[in-house]
């Protein structure tokens, strides 16, 4: 069995950031309405909590409550891709700075 790095994106020890990202639903997709909105352009997407997740994000596990019926966008996210690696640089660099602390 080979050992993977520690950088090595891998879902299990992932913030899962994919699961902020606007998902556009397909017409082959298959996801309840209650998990659904629309864009003020008339797009039919997955909806968001009022933190920003994707409401089919299990947030105790942080994997996907739908996986088995995801949307096309979501099956087709590559993990450890570029596109992974550049949300996941973006996201690290606007949730891990440090808030200055200042003593009156």
């Amino acid at each position: 069995m080979s050992a993977v790095a520690a950088d090595t994106p891998l879902c299990s020890r992932c913030d899962a950031v994919c699961c902020r990202l606007t998902v556009v639903l397909q017409p082959e997709d298959r996801v309840a309405g209650h998990l659904t909105t629309h864009t003020a352009a008339g797009l039919q997407v997955m909806a968001k909590d009022s933190d920003g997740w994707c409401v089919a994000l299990d947030g105790a596990r942080m994997c996907c409550s739908i996986y088995e019926s995801r949307p096309s966008v979501c099956r087709r996210f590559a993990m450890g891709g570029p596109y992974c690696q550049a949300i996941r640089e973006d996201y690290r660099d606007h949730h891990t700075r440090d808030i200055p602390l200042v003593l009156y």
